[in-house]
């Protein structure tokens, strides 16, 4: 065998389909279930919940414009059949790309590493000049969950709802906790949300995570440092005790499900790499090169969720890609395209970091920081939508972009822009000189460039 690739995932299909290029004596091994973390239990499922809470939002909040509705209700049985039947359809168009592969290039069952060239899968022995690992990831549980039996659930599990459940406990103001809970609330589920460090992941600016906190918070419970004393199953429900972070007074709430938001771990643990020579960190993850997916000097290439540092789909996609051409030439390879970072939160306001984040520039002399208020931003007014607070980093010297963290109304496009400025390595006189069209959003991205270059005027 020239490749056999690990997981038929997000990573795993674009690195088959790259490696099949160089060769047809490849193979897809797939010990889970198909269907894309993405397609089954991620990005398209989070953002079906998500948008029939903004549909329900937008109901409740027609009254800012004089427009005044009585007795609409959410049927809770109604949205959870269209989230489950669209996400159906997103995963019917993923199993069928991988039908449509020849039996002879994928085989059903888990694999294990006997050495860097061996696999052990099921009762078979495949011997393989290049291994790339694209097993994804799975949602972390801590150890204080485990008293909470039926009613501690993932996000895995709400796409599979019949209805909306009461009351939801969320732990892990990340991402995945923050979508999930601002959507069931604004579906008239109970929910409260509960963080540990103080942090709204993925946010590193303090001024950009603070204002972001105090929006939040006015709209439902959040504390993101929070003191919870006890969880523990009574009957058919969780009990947490927790101290409330407004009056300081110890509380007992209960809820029918405790959401564990608390991040993923890379499906690594039981693939034998101590089988193999890899170097590997402290979560069990093989040292790999970002540019080539090799892991050290090795045959093997990891991809995607499994290497547990940028957990994204269009991350996935392109370490694929790049891992299956340079696992199909093999030991000629190349680096491979690595985009400007880009990340999304898909709350309301949404949330968005791109290219360095503040972490990876504070502190430096050479940084300046252009600020922009979405609160008195035209069309973000007429939209009642103007809640938002960006940041724009630029280096004084060269004036070059550097990166964005922000949260405001139609993020999503916003960072969009700004992606595409940074990877074309674009100074900020330059971005000044696009065309920004009035009245839109985007007015407010200029207010804030123009703020970036009067200080590098200075």
């Amino acid at each position: 065998m020239d490749v056999a690739i690990i997981g038929a995932g997000s990573a795993g299909l674009p690195a088959f389909r790259a490696a099949r290029k160089h060769t047809e004596n490849i193979v897809l091994i797939e010990g889970g279930t198909y269907g894309t973390t993405c397609a089954r239990v991620g990005c398209m499922p989070s953002k079906l919940l998500i948008a029939a809470a903004e549909a329900a939002h937008s109901v409740e909040s027609a009254a800012g414009f004089g427009v005044h509705t009585t007795n609409h209700t959410i049927n809770g049985l109604e949205v959870m059949e269209r989230v489950r039947n669209e996400r159906d359809r997103f995963v019917g168009f993923v199993l069928d790309g991988v039908e449509s592969i020849d039996e002879k290039h994928h085989i059903r069952n888990h694999a294990t590493f006997l050495d860097n060239n061996t696999l052990q899968v099921g009762d078979s022995i495949i011997e393989a000049k290049t291994v790339v690992i694209a097993t994804g990831s799975s949602p972390a549980l801590l150890p204080e969950f485990e008293e909470l039996g039926k009613c501690l659930i993932v996000n895995d599990d709400i796409f599979n709802w019949q209805t909306l459940p009461d009351s939801v406990a969320v732990f892990g103001p990340g991402v995945i906790g923050l979508e999930l809970g601002q959507a069931l609330h604004r579906l008239g589920v109970r929910i409260r949300l509960f963080g540990r460090s103080g942090s709204l992941k993925p946010l590193t600016d303090i001024g950009i995570r603070d204002y972001a906190l105090d929006i939040f918070q006015k709209e439902f419970p959040l504390d993101a440092k929070a003191n919870v004393l006890g969880m523990e199953l009574k009957g058919d429900q969780a009990m947490i005790r927790f101290v409330d972070r407004e009056d300081g007074l110890e509380k007992i709430e209960n809820f029918n499900y405790v959401l564990a938001a608390t991040g993923r771990n890379p499906n690594v643990k039981d693939l034998g790499l101590w089988n193999t020579t890899l170097e590997l960190d402290s979560r069990g993850v093989p040292i790999y090169d970002p540019f080539t997916m090799q892991c050290g000097d090795s045959s093997i290439f990891i991809a995607g969720d499994a290497n547990n540092v940028l957990t994204l789909l269009h991350e996935a996609a392109d370490e694929g890609l790049i891992a299956g051409e340079n696992a199909g030439c093999f030991p000629n390879m190349k680096q491979g395209l690595r985009r400007s970072p880009l990340s999304i939160v898909f709350s309301d306001p949404q949330i968005a970091m791109v290219g360095q984040a503040w972490s990876e520039l504070e502190g430096h002399e050479n940084v300046v920081v252009g600020k922009i208020s979405f609160e008195g931003q035209g069309r973000s007014r007429v939209m009642l939508k103007n809640k938002g607070l960006m940041h724009l980093y630029a280096d004084r010297e060269s004036g070059l972009f550097l990166g964005s963290e922000f949260i405001g109304p139609h993020a999503e496009h916003l960072a969009h822009l700004l992606s595409w400025a940074h990877q074309q390595k674009m100074s900020i006189p330059q971005m000044l000189e696009m065309p920004f069209y009035h009245p839109v959003i985007e007015e407010g991205l200029r207010t804030g460039l123009k703020d970036v270059n009067l200080q590098l005027n200075l």
